[in-house]
């Protein structure tokens, strides 16, 4: 099975792991203060989880979950990642990161950004918009009427194949935005954002994006 590393253990990076480890995947977790802060963490996910810092979570994960501030990316390690399928969850709240002009005026995105500094991955866009405690509730089997559609956006088919799966075990149907240069459409104030939706109207609500320029 598996293992994910998961840089990042705030709200997502928690739930993304809970939902990991309930799904049969390893995970190695890491955080900015240390392995030891997240003691009791790890001991709520049990055996199959440990904490590591970002080296060796990114070292550890076949697959790697990008989950801090996105004021903070550049400070996420190259190498270790390097070859690998990189999930991406991050958002841009300039209230928090500071004004970045390149999204301000629309000549990129969040995730763009993350593969521009990590040139040798894979970067693909996943659980971005989705309000972090209904990772762990809102999944449903396949085939059950009404059930949540997440989107996600790589320019490399191998990585959202992967994210397709993940959603799918999590418990969610899935919408390829297409690449990254689109993954706009489902960043925050777009109408895809945080709001629960079938796979029909996630497509809908894609369509409808604007880009928004601060």
């Amino acid at each position: 099975m598996t293992t994910l590393g998961i840089i990042g253990a705030g709200n997502i990076g928690s739930q993304v792991a809970r939902a990991a480890v309930a799904n049969g995947y390893d995970v190695v977790i890491a955080n900015s203060r240390g392995p030891e802060t997240l003691a009791d963490l790890v001991a709520e996910l049990g055996p199959r989880a440990r904490a590591a810092t970002a080296e060796e979570a990114g070292a550890a994960g076949d697959v790697v979950v990008v989950t801090v501030p996105l004021k903070a990316y550049r400070d996420i390690p190259v190498e270790p990642l390097a070859g690998k399928i990189v999930i991406d969850t991050n958002n841009y709240y300039w209230e928090r990161d500071g004004r970045i002009a390149a999204i301000d005026e629309g000549r990129a995105t969040v995730s763009g950004l993350l593969q521009e500094h990590l040139p040798t991955s894979r970067v693909v866009k996943g659980f971005n918009h989705i309000m972090a405690k209904d990772i762990t509730t809102d999944g449903t089997p396949a085939g059950t009427p009404g059930r949540r559609a997440l989107a996600t956006s790589s320019d490399h088919d191998d990585a959202v194949a992967f994210v397709t799966e993940l959603y799918d075990r999590f418990g969610f149907d899935t919408v390829n935005v297409g690449p990254l240069a689109e993954s706009w459409r489902v960043e925050r104030d777009q109408p895809a954002y945080v709001v629960p939706q079938t796979r029909d109207e996630l497509v809908a609500n894609l369509a409808r994006a604007e880009r928004l320029a601060a």
